[in-house]
């Protein structure tokens, strides 16, 4: 089992990590200004679920698969930027509804759930990330090396998610406070389908190193 010294340190990391404002930070606080906390906090939890399937293929070998093929990693990359664009020029195009009173969230929390899985799991570097940082914690001495690779993986997955539900509630309250107003109604859908388009390009535009 892996040692408590080496888990508060990794704890501590990885809460410094998850609290600087990145793409998943982005994705949820995007959602939750535009559909509510609701929705923001499905958002977290298909991040969550996507960090969970790269702690999986970091414990197979699929990662280190993703970290020497080439190929590979721009079809995934490529796969997950076009993905992303797609829902932004989506955002963008849609139309804005006059006022929010009784109307539904533009998202519901299962699409939104879904759609953050997709995205996490189709970012290549995500997985190189996992594949780089999680071994620097395994020590063969304290046991099986599958086992600490999953257990230090959930618990990424798990303090992302405290990340995103604490973003998801504060944008969540903000949007709602904004959408009161007609101009921000009306500009909402393009800042965020501006946010989706910028992540996608970015994406795209990453190297394997």
């Amino acid at each position: 089992m892996i040692d408590t010294t080496t888990l508060l340190t990794y704890c501590a990391i990885v809460l410094g990590f998850v609290f600087i404002p990145g793409p998943a930070t982005l994705l949820t606080v995007a959602r939750a200004m535009t559909s509510g906390t609701k929705v923001g906090v499905a958002t977290g939890v298909g991040i969550t679920a996507g960090d969970i399937v790269h702690t999986f293929f970091a414990v197979v070998g699929i990662s280190a698969i993703i970290a020497t093929s080439a190929w590979l990693f721009g079809l995934l990359k490529y796969a997950g930027a076009a993905y992303l664009i797609y829902m932004g020029i989506k955002a963008i195009l849609e139309k804005t509804p006059a006022s929010i009173g009784g109307d539904k969230s533009p998202v519901s929390a299962k699409l939104a759930f879904r759609q953050a899985i997709l995205t996490e799991v189709l970012n290549p570097k995500t997985a190189l990330f996992f594949l780089a940082f999680l071994p620097q914690f395994v020590h063969p001495q304290n046991g099986a090396v599958f086992l600490q690779l999953t257990i230090l993986g959930v618990l990424f997955a798990a303090i992302g998610f405290i990340s995103t539900f604490v973003f998801a509630t504060i944008a969540g309250h903000l949007g709602q406070f904004l959408r009161r107003h007609p101009s921000v109604l009306k500009w909402q859908g393009k800042v965020v389908g501006g946010i989706y388009c910028a992540l996608g390009v970015r994406l795209a535009l990453q190297e394997r190193a």
